[in-house]
């Protein structure tokens, strides 16, 4: 169990961490804050905007700044599932001068894996990616091999209406924690970005966290008292983006073809925690709930037709959820699990 000092220290590594990504990357504060969050959960993230937003560069400097192994994997339309994986090849074994069976690991053997530009290759590439995201291991040859620990995921994609894309699969999305909109600079941050990468100047990332201080954030995060009222919070939240027949709001329901599975709840709630554990704070407020609310449900609700014809798109029904799903009353803090923490 971790105390205040321990908790106190760890969000003054995260501020140094920021610090030194401010070196390279300019603003985008919110991004970065949703990419620790996905990192201190032990999920993956996904990141979408338009080229030239520097969503590689942030997650390579990521990489350089926790001293984590790093392989970014370029997503093409001839990229095949053995690129990503490996593959078992044969080889001579000069000892014995004998042929024998040898696994090539891929790419996908490190820490850190930027899977850069994933919706330019097509799904039965993208899938590759499923088993490893999700059981942190790959099967190749009848063997199962474990993946290195900690291991994340970070993807970016284009807009899906740009040319050239396929669509992710939905059960690979739903393996995405987050997914984190990377949005244009403002002008007086675009001016800065043009200054800096004009000149000869190229700041070196010194790192400050390492995989075992990470894996210490990671229990961290889960040790975060919640109050059962949160929690519920967050269960509600899911449930009314559902038909009515399922507990959905039946102002909602016809703006949505398919709301949030379960593991949309669970993803709150974690994200809740790892955003509490941040900044150093041992529990969970529902502000906590509602700030991570739409990089959790952006991919997971599938609008309708009609809400197309209107113009919506999945934040703006996750602010409808906001608006229209009760905030709990009461005292929260009587929450035997906030008790605990406050004793």
């Amino acid at each position: 169990m971790h105390d205040e000092a321990q908790r106190q220290q760890m969000a003054t590594t995260i501020a140094a961490l920021k610090t030194e990504l401010a070196r390279v990357i300019v603003g985008q504060e919110t991004v970065i804050d949703e990419i620790l969050m996905a990192l201190g959960s032990g999920g993956h993230a996904l990141l979408e905007g338009v080229p030239g937003l520097a969503k590689t560069l942030l997650i390579s400097s990521l990489a350089a700044t926790t001293k984590l192994s790093f392989n970014r994997i370029q997503f093409t339309p001839d990229l095949m599932p053995a690129d990503i994986t490996g593959t078992e090849i044969i080889r001579d074994n000069r000892s014995t001068g004998e042929r024998e069976m040898a696994f090539l690991p891929g790419p996908v053997f490190a820490s850190v894996i930027l899977a850069d530009e994933i919706n330019r290759t097509p799904p039965k590439t993208q899938a590759a990616l499923l088993e490893a995201m999700q059981e942190r291991q790959v099967s190749i040859g009848g063997q199962i091999r474990p993946l290195p620990t900690p291991f994340f995921v970070l993807a970016t994609q284009n807009p899906i209406e740009q040319e050239g894309t396929y669509p992710l699969p939905e059960a690979q999305l739903d393996r995405f924690l987050l997914k984190i909109s990377v949005r244009y600079p403002s002008e007086t941050e675009e001016l800065e970005i043009i200054t800096r990468t004009t000149t000869n100047t190229a700041p070196q990332l010194t790192p400050v966290m390492d995989g075992e201080q990470l894996l210490s954030l990671q229990s961290m995060v889960r040790e975060t008292a919640i109050a059962n009222g949160v929690v519920r919070y967050a269960l509600a939240l899911v449930r009314a983006s559902r038909d009515v027949s399922d507990g959905g709001l039946a102002a909602i329901a016809p703006l949505l073809r398919w709301g949030a599975g379960p593991r949309a709840g669970q993803s709150l709630v974690l994200c809740a925690k790892a955003r509490a554990a941040l900044t150093g704070r041992n529990q969970v407020g529902l502000d906590d709930i509602r700030a991570v609310a739409k990089p959790v449900l952006r991919h997971r609700l599938q609008i309708s037709y009609e809400a197309e014809a209107q113009g919506l798109s999945a934040d703006d029904i996750t602010d409808r959820l906001l608006d229209e799903v009760p905030v709990p009353s009461g005292a929260l803090e009587q929450d035997p699990a906030i008790a605990a923490v406050l004793d």
